[in-house]
């Protein structure tokens, strides 16, 4: 008997694991279709409408922002299991104070590694970009801005 808790509990857990696994993959998909047209945008301003890449950068990322927060609100972070924890008018302010330090980190980022390094500001962004996606915007939106309440049990 014992072998079958210790088997339905790794089971769970690799249940949890897959489905955490999935989430994730689901954000960075959502993340590389903001930050593709954030991309574009960025470029677009900077090279068409000569405008200094750190304003571009600033005006590219309110754009893709809100196709981040679209997308993550009704698609990633989605559960028919719990619901969000937060209204969406308090989830937009979070993701905005999300979005200002991201914008703020990418920027300052981008010029650092472009003015120290040499390198060129597009290829400076796409690294600074990696950076601050994976490790300060996904688990700030998993757990702060689109967290579940799993205190409400659904009837």
């Amino acid at each position: 008997m014992p072998t079958n808790v210790t088997s339905a509990k790794k089971n769970s857990l690799l249940r949890k694991l897959i489905k955490q696994l999935f989430t994730f993959s689901k954000a960075q998909v959502a993340a590389f279709s903001g930050g593709l047209i954030d991309y574009l945008i960025m470029i677009a301003l900077t090279e068409f409408a000569n405008i200094h890449y750190t304003y571009s950068i600033v005006i590219s990322g309110i754009i893709g922002a809100y196709i981040n927060f679209r997308v993550n609100r009704s698609w990633t972070f989605q559960s028919n299991d719990f619901p969000y924890k937060n209204s969406t008018k308090v989830q937009i302010c979070k993701f905005a104070v999300v979005v200002l330090n991201s914008v703020l980190m990418k920027s300052y980022g981008t010029y650092l590694i472009t003015t120290f390094m040499k390198t060129d500001y597009y290829i400076s962004r796409i690294f600074t970009d990696g950076f601050v996606s994976l490790v300060f915007n996904y688990n700030l939106q998993k757990y702060w801005v689109f967290k579940k309440d799993k205190n409400i049990i659904e009837e």
